[in-house]
């Protein structure tokens, strides 16, 4: 694609400002532009118009902000080809609609970080796979007592606040978010340091109360770590991580959360968007069982058990990840909770995007945003094609001899 080429992708179904509009998307170098500008400034045409998307829907990309891997990849364990593993889980989710995402790192032990965080940089999306925005570190600073999946002997306290977490990470320079359980010794100021770094902190693994986990809202942190689970369950005289759906924090908490249909249920995917709508960011968790059949896998340094799709720590009944990609996870939340369309592809797109501020470039198709987007069919969610900075990316084999990827296809000519 040459320099300024003005695409067109003529009256066709967007979803823009949480409503779904029947109208034309410009892209010019990769950004959605606005065709007034094209029209009446410039006096400028279209030099590529497509016509393949009638009855289908353009939603903003999906971004996963928590997702330990997949296909076989596990971004914790293999630090000899992390590279590798990344690119490939990168190019794997094109399929599930994921044109960004955050890579995360369960509790490992030191050498793991030193090996495996300067590997994995962050990288622009493209035909090779979805955009990098950077680690999410899940451990292992967090609660011995809501551990979940993670490994006990390498669970501490960051007892001299940033300087605790640098002595176990090492450089931050790759990291996005850090999960971190607000009531242990030195939490709030590693909080602080954090955001200082322009780092995200979410709140989980986690025996907060509700007034610990204010504290670190005020702090600085904006999210909760996969709500309800590895944290104490809701009470009516303290209601802990869960009562910030509801706190008179000055700040929009955002919350993720696991609609495979097994890590939450029904109930509780509606009572937390009738609680929260504008804080809840669907999430997969998914680790290297994605994609593959039941069996034998591990998460970091823990050895897994998949049966029917249910992963547990081997020998137990602790659940330890996903095995649901992103794409079907919207799914599940919208069937679960009969939210509308919009919503449910917002909670994907848009909601992760506030969480991390990126939205004014990413997670909406506003003019000056980023021309990252799937096509859907609009019924089943089915996703049809993936296009990240205006160039399709995937395009489902079901389609494969379509105006899509044939008009697609011209434009690289």
């Amino acid at each position: 694609m040459k320099e300024n080429s003005i695409i067109r992708i003529h009256d066709c179904y967007i979803l823009r400002d949480g409503k779904i509009i029947k109208e034309d998307l410009w892209i010019r170098n990769g950004v959605i532009v606005n065709p007034e500008q094209i029209f009446y400034v410039e006096q400028a045409e279209a030099d590529h118009t497509i016509k393949a998307f009638e009855n289908l829907l353009i939603a903003p990309g999906f971004i996963d902000i928590q997702i330990n891997g997949g296909w076989g990849i596990d971004f914790s364990y293999d630090s000899d080809n992390v590279e590798h593993g990344v690119k490939t889980v990168a190019k794997k989710l094109l399929a599930h609609g994921v044109t960004s995402f955050c890579p995360t790192m369960v509790t490992s032990d030191k050498d793991k970080y030193a090996k495996i965080l300067p590997k994995i940089k962050k990288a622009q999306g493209g035909p090779e796979g979805a955009t990098v925005l950077g680690v999410h570190l899940e451990g292992p600073f967090i609660s011995l007592a809501k551990k979940g999946a993670h490994a006990d002997e390498y669970i501490r306290n960051p007892d001299k606040g940033l300087e605790s977490l640098e002595e176990v990470y090492g450089s931050l320079d790759n990291v996005n978010i850090v999960t971190i359980a607000p009531e242990l010794p030195g939490a709030l100021d590693a909080i602080k340091g954090l955001t200082k770094k322009g780092i995200k902190v979410a709140l989980g693994h986690s025996s907060a109360s509700l007034a610990e986990g204010e504290d670190g809202v005020k702090s600085g942190a904006n999210l909760i770590t996969h709500l309800f689970n590895a944290m104490l369950p809701f009470h009516h005289r303290d209601p802990g991580l869960v009562g910030l759906l509801a706190s008179t924090t000055e700040r929009q908490v955002y919350y993720g959360i696991i609609s495979d249909g097994i890590h939450t249920h029904p109930a509780a995917l509606r009572i937390a968007c009738r609680t929260n709508r504008d804080g809840l960011v669907l999430v997969s968790d998914a680790f290297a069982a994605q994609g593959l059949a039941d069996g034998t896998y591990r998460i970091g340094p823990m050895a897994v058990s998949v049966d029917n799709g249910r992963a547990y720590v081997a020998g137990t009944k602790t659940l330890c990840g996903s095995t649901t990609a992103l794409d079907e996870c919207v799914k599940t939340f919208k069937e679960s909770t009969d939210c509308t369309l919009e919503y449910a592809l917002q909670t994907a797109s848009l909601h992760p995007a506030k969480a991390l501020g990126i939205d004014h470039k990413k997670g909406n198709l506003n003019f000056g945003c980023d021309a990252d987007f799937v096509v859907l069919h609009p019924k089943t969610l089915k996703v049809m094609s993936t296009w990240i900075n205006g160039e399709m990316v995937f395009v489902d084999e079901e389609i494969s001899i379509t105006n899509i990827q044939l008009n697609a296809k011209s434009l690289t000519r």
